[in-house]
């Protein structure tokens, strides 16, 4: 370990695997290490069944009608992958779908007044939809269709729209869409967490419900994927392709000492040794001086032995419970999978809500979203600390990823990778560039 490397990643969540994997192709040379003895940090898988509950310090075992405790694989941060977006693209051009297999979630759903709804994507839903009267439908179905239409090159499909400069308040007026289409197309198309995105330019938006219906189109069901054995294959399988260009990887490592020296940045101290480095990379709970606290997520996940009401059975889905809808600030979330991604026994089904906190009394927050998961068998809370860098790294030289937010989807976590990756080698990221790296090391295929 006493040698000198380019880059150390400490922890393995998604964002310092994928990042290190990158590195290593861009011909680094890194070492990883996490304190933890499995993959993952915060964003893990945990089996068997029985560190869940010793997880969350639930007394005893689990009862004999969960089933066999190696046969769940269950996420602490739960989040799916949209078929057509940044993460999805990374995993292809970086070739780590080899590692991993993925299924299409059923359906995704939008709650309105105490129910919950198919969210319409493409025309022949819009029109399908109890969502929406006869009129609206209409007025939306014209919406869906400037939206497929727009091209941010081409001002012809602009309709007196500047993408700039008009606000998606104003869009919406245009189009003449409702309080509830708007909340469920920017919350459960756009997957915008507040409304503050109403009084931004439209490009970000029109472009984020392209990403939703491109995504949808690839596999029909709904826009997301998830991986089979659950979300810690992710963070395992950068992890192989780090390995593969030669990036060294130590779990069990604890972690004595970040060496700076003159305010940079020389190396990692671990059990004695030190091994020197001239950039870091790492999440914030190796460097709780660095980061500051800016808010709270509550997750709460729930084993049920049914899929969820109003959902045709699905046996995987999204549920956005809009704030609008139940007055609040920042939308619930609902991720639902079960036996069929092989995270969970037979007939078991896991429902994972989880919202940004707003109050002193964040179970309260979240009950909108439990009453739909009603009969639950067992409840495992956790409300975890929000952080981000105070810095941007750039003098120290120490990169911090930022925690997971409540989002069921990874694009947030792809800008993170993607803003760490331009201060560390002060080029955009560029996924052509992954791939042309591995060509020149193995030469055309």
């Amino acid at each position: 370990m006493n040698e000198e490397y380019d880059v150390i990643v400490l922890g393995t969540g998604l964002t310092e695997c994928i990042l290190s994997g990158i590195m290593s192709v861009n011909g680094k040379k890194v070492l990883h290490m996490d304190r933890n003895p499995y993959y993952g940090g915060e964003s893990a898988s945990i089996t068997p069944l029985e560190d869940l509950y010793k997880r969350f310090k639930i007394p005893g075992s689990p009862p004999a009608s969960m089933g066999r405790g190696r046969d769940w694989n269950v996420d602490l941060i739960p989040k799916f992958l949209m078929a057509n977006g940044q993460l999805v693209k990374m995993l292809l051009y970086t070739e780590v779908t080899r590692y991993m297999d993925f299924k299409v979630t059923e359906g995704s759903f939008v709650y309105k007044g105490g129910r919950i709804y198919k969210v319409p994507s493409t025309e022949a839903e819009a029109l399908a939809s109890s969502l929406m009267g006869l009129f609206e439908k209409r007025r939306f179905r014209k919406f869906l269709v400037y939206v497929a239409n727009f091209d941010e090159k081409d001002p012809r499909t602009f309709e007196g729209v500047d993408p700039k400069k008009t606000t998606m308040r104003d869009v919406y007026k245009k189009f003449d869409l409702g309080q509830d289409v708007i909340d469920f197309t920017g919350h459960a198309l756009a997957l915008y967490r507040t409304d503050d995105y109403l009084d931004q330019p439209c490009c970000e938006t029109i472009n984020r419900i392209k990403l939703y219906s491109e995504s949808l189109a690839r596999y029909g069901k709904s826009p997301y994927l998830y991986p089979l054995y659950g979300l810690g294959e992710l963070p395992q399988g950068f992890a192989r392709l780090s390995a593969i260009y030669g990036g060294t990887y130590m779990l069990n490592k604890p972690i004595e000492e970040i060496i700076v020296q003159n305010g940079k940045v020389i190396g990692v101290k671990s059990e004695g040794e030190i091994a020197r480095c001239k950039q870091l990379i790492c999440d914030p709970s190796y460097v709780k001086d660095r980061v500051q606290k800016v808010g709270q997520v509550i997750r709460v996940i729930c084993i049920l032995s049914h899929p969820i009401k109003n959902t045709n059975d699905a046996n995987s889905c999204q549920i956005i419970i809009p704030q609008n809808q139940v007055n609040r600030k920042s939308d619930i979330y609902v991720c639902m999978i079960s036996s069929a991604h092989n995270v969970a026994a037979q007939g078991k089904y896991i429902a994972i809500a989880s919202t940004t906190v707003e109050t002193k009394e964040p179970e309260k927050e979240i009950r909108p979203a439990l009453e739909l998961l009603e009969p639950i068998e067992q409840k495992f809370v956790s409300i975890s600390d929000l952080f981000v860098p105070k810095d941007l790294g750039t003098e120290s030289q120490i990169f911090i990823s930022r925690a997971y937010d409540a989002t069921t989807h990874f694009e947030t976590t792809c800008d993170d990778i993607k803003d760490i990756y331009k201060r560390m080698t002060g080029s955009e990221f560029d996924f052509e560039e992954m791939k042309r790296k591995k060509n020149d090391i193995y030469g055309e295929d």
